[in-house]
């Protein structure tokens, strides 16, 4: 299902339940001291909400920072492994061959082996370390002639570790989601949060069905937005791999 509509029915159907229970215990419940219990049902609100609008913020923002840097790390592995290509040019025409296929060879398998298990967050299984292994091995037999080639190899080793770590920490970012504690303290708090805006009184029942079903529909909204965000590579963020499609083509 699309992404939005599913959102729609997330925030439908929280607000709708939440207006029908404002409405039921405003014109069922009992009246006597509803209004003289808004201040106490106020002053607990205030802390039970405000600790739960901290706690959401705290994760989305978090969520969002990893989502950054997720795409961050794509572009340092492939631009990465570009680099290494390119110094390997440098060295001998089969070492300099011999890599830049081999790099491609990596970047067609992140793509179409990496990607959609990342994206569907299940376990990566691919020969991408073992063709990280292989280039670096090509780099470190080939010649060196020269004081140019000698930086030039140097060159490649730096740029494959820095793609060894991104490639971690690709990896790494496609396993990371919110955990079911958190999980838990923001579903029980959102839930507690809207109980207790139940409680005040009003002189009007429409008015108080609207505040409370707009309370639910913007908790709802911050809560799927973080179901959404766990995963950078799937879900609503949904990063691509546009970067190793872009090395793909620099490789000629």
């Amino acid at each position: 299902m699309n992404i939005y509509a599913t959102g729609l029915l997330w925030v439908g159907g929280a607000t709708l339940i939440a207006a029908v229970l404002a409405y039921v215990i405003r014109r069922y419940g009992g009246q006597e001291g509803r209004a003289a219990n808004n201040e106490a049902a106020g002053q607990v609100f205030t802390i039970v909400g405000g600790l739960n609008a901290v706690l959401v913020a705290f994760v989305l923002i978090a969520l969002f920072d990893q989502v950054g840097k997720a795409g961050d790390s794509a572009y340092q592995e492939a631009d990465g492994l570009v680099a290494a290509t390119w110094a390997a040019d440098a060295l001998s025409r089969e070492a300099g061959g011999e890599v830049r296929e081999l790099s491609r060879a990596y970047a067609t398998t992140v793509i179409n082996d990496e990607w959609p298990g990342m994206a569907a967050g299940e376990d990566v299984v691919s020969d991408g370390w073992g063709q990280l292994d292989r280039i670096r091995q090509v780099v470190a037999a080939a010649p060196a002639d020269d004081e140019w080639q000698v930086s030039r190899k140097t060159e490649a080793a730096n740029q494959l570790w820095r793609v060894y770590q991104a490639r971690q920490a690709r990896l790494d970012a496609a396993g990371g989601s919110v955990s079911a504690v958190v999980w838990f303290v923001l579903v029980l708090g959102s839930v507690l949060t809207v109980g207790l805006s139940l409680l005040f009184g009003g002189p009007l029942v429409r008015t108080q069905v609207i505040i409370v079903a707009t309370l639910a529909a913007t908790i709802t909204l911050l809560l799927y937005a973080t179901y959404q965000l766990q995963n950078p590579y799937g879900g609503g963020a949904e990063l691509g791999p546009d970067a190793f499609r872009s090395a793909v083509e620099r490789f000629g």
